[in-house]
C-alpha cells in the first residue's frame, strides 16, 4: 500500500479576507512633521514603543534617511535624560 501525498490537493490557509494596505507616507517628507531638535519629545515618543525601543521603518513608514535620522535624534534625548532607555517592565 503506498501513500499518497496531498501536497498538490491541499488549498493554501488564508488568514481571513486580503485587503490592499494604505501606503504609509512618511510625515517629514511631506511636512507634516520636522525633526528640529532632540528637545521636542512629545514628537519622538510618536517613533518609540511602550517599551521604550525605537520603532522600525516599516512599522513608522518612515524614508530611510529619517528613520536614521530620527534613531540619532532619540540616543540623543535618551543620553540627556529627556527621554527614557526602556520603560519599566510589570511582570504579571
Amino acid at each position: 500500500m503506498t501513500q499518497q501525498s496531498n501536497s498538490g490537493d491541499r488549498k493554501p490557509r488564508g488568514k481571513g479576507p486580503k485587503r490592499p494596505r494604505k501606503p504609509k507616507v512618511d510625515p517629514f517628507s511631506i511636512g507634516e512633521l520636522e525633526i528640529t531638535d532632540y528637545k521636542d519629545v512629545k514628537m519622538l515618543r510618536r517613533f518609540v514603543s511602550d517599551t521604550g525601543k525605537i520603532l522600525p521603518r516599516r512599522r513608522t513608514g518612515l524614508s530611510t534617511k529619517h528613520q536614521r535620522r530620527i534613531a540619532q535624534t532619540i540616543k540623543i534625548a535618551r543620553q540627556l535624560a529627556l527621554l527614557p532607555y526602556t520603560e519599566k517592565l510589570v511582570r504579571k
